[in-house]
């Protein structure tokens, strides 16, 4: 638990640096290319997060990962038309189920956890046009 927004700094700078070195070296699009706009998508959201930190604004990381991770696998059913709505279910309660679990912990404001949840959306979203 970081309490304070200046805690998260370096961490999310190493994260940006591992998903550029994940992105550039491993998961290239030639060879996988959802995998390659998901961490891309990754890489923006962690990018974004650090950005609200340095304006002193928290966002959950939480639920930017578990909103980025459905916002990807509802993409995938879509790109192989696997007409699977479990997993994008399963994947959107979870989602609730940790958006109320951050905030009955007390580590996040409802504040907080709507921002996670357009930060880790929103960049999914964009890449997800990409390869579709």
């Amino acid at each position: 638990m970081l309490s304070q927004t200046s805690e998260r700094t370096i961490p999310l700078i190493l994260q940006c640096f591992l998903y550029i070195l994940l992105v550039k070296r491993s998961i290239v699009i030639t060879r996988y290319p959802e995998l390659h706009f998901f961490f891309l998508g990754a890489l923006f959201s962690t990018i974004l997060a650090l950005l609200f930190t340095l304006f002193k604004i928290k966002a959950s990381l939480h639920m930017v990962a578990i909103c980025g991770f459905t916002i990807f696998v509802v993409g995938l059913n879509i790109h192989f038309q696997l007409h699977n709505p479990y997993w994008p279910a399963l994947l959107i309660l979870l989602s609730g189920i940790v958006a109320s679990s951050r905030l009955e912990m007390n580590a996040h404001t409802s504040r907080e956890i709507l921002i996670g949840l357009f930060v880790g959306i929103m960049p999914q979203l964009l890449f997800l046009y990409l390869w579709l």
